[in-house]
């Protein structure tokens, strides 16, 4: 089962494929966000298809939304595998590095990437994307994390490395909070129908490979990122946690940063893929 949101931008409608058949879930909600999620949302789709309640909808040509509406907020795990904290030049954290992304950063997967005016060094991250079902706070363990969580999606960690790493005053969030830079969907996937820690990611720029992963080689699993999170931050239904790429992004060295027109291609096994185009930004 995978829960959409298609439409134009903020005009976009909820529906759920189940199977070759994409269904209509206007009856159940008016949208896929934190208040949907929050009250048993998923399940009570699951129900509704049991019984046979959804119309059968046609969304031939349809554009393809960010799987969750709104979210209030999307929290990110820096340097999650080694591989990348060591093309990064920095050693394995000892405890999950986290930052935010401004939450209207979110954008369907399949929507234009914009290259801010200044910018040199934008790159591509293709990572796991974890959405929360449930209040969140002070977790009692690892494994209670697993009730919180409503399901997973792909996402596209855009950062611009210079605003990042060389102007940033010692914070990240200056490059990584741009308007388009993250990419979200195509579909969110419950989570009973994932194993997060078995899943391949990969990324490509114009058709050529550059990211090869599993998030089996996560430093910090998905479970223990939720918990620790629910430590310092009340998580609520419909936030976003961005878990961390793996290695093969420009900022290795070894690719060129993205440049006006090229075509980024993010995909992760049983989750889907998202395909977007860089346009730079041109004022006046």
């Amino acid at each position: 089962m995978e829960l959409l949101r298609l439409g134009s931008p903020g005009l976009e409608r909820p529906f759920v494929r189940d199977g070759d058949t994409v269904y209509d879930l206007a009856s159940l909600t008016p949208d896929i966000d934190g208040t949907f999620l929050g009250a048993d949302g998923i399940a009570r789709v699951r129900a509704a298809l049991d019984r046979d309640e959804l119309p059968a909808a046609d969304v031939e040509g349809l554009r393809i939304g960010a799987p969750v509406a709104r979210p209030t907020a999307v929290v990110c795990i820096g340097q999650n595998y080694a591989a990348h904290a060591a093309e990064s030049g920095a050693e394995p954290p000892a405890h999950p590095v986290i930052f935010f992304k401004h939450p209207n950063t979110v954008v369907g997967p399949n929507d234009v990437v914009l290259l801010p005016p200044g910018a040199e060094k934008v790159d591509w991250e293709v990572e796991l994307a974890v959405v929360i079902g449930k209040t969140a706070r002070y977790l009692p363990s690892v494994e209670a994390a697993r009730d919180v969580i409503a399901g997973y999606t792909i996402s596209n960690d855009v950062s611009e490395r210079a605003y990042q790493l060389e102007v940033s005053g010692g914070q990240w969030s200056k490059g990584k909070c741009s308007e388009t830079f993250n990419p979200l969907g195509p579909a969110l996937v419950p989570a009973d129908e994932v194993d997060p820690q078995a899943l391949r990611l990969r990324s490509f720029v114009n058709g050529e490979p550059r990211q090869d992963s599993s998030t089996a080689d996560m430093i910090f699993p998905v479970l223990q990122i939720v918990h620790e999170l629910s430590q310092y931050v009340v998580l609520e239904p419909g936030d976003v946690i961005n878990t961390g790429t793996p290695q093969g992004v420009a900022l290795s060295g070894r690719f060129p940063y993205l440049q006006d027109g090229d075509e980024m291609t993010i995909e992760i096994d049983g989750l889907g893929r998202q395909q977007q185009r860089t346009e730079r930004v041109r004022l006046g």
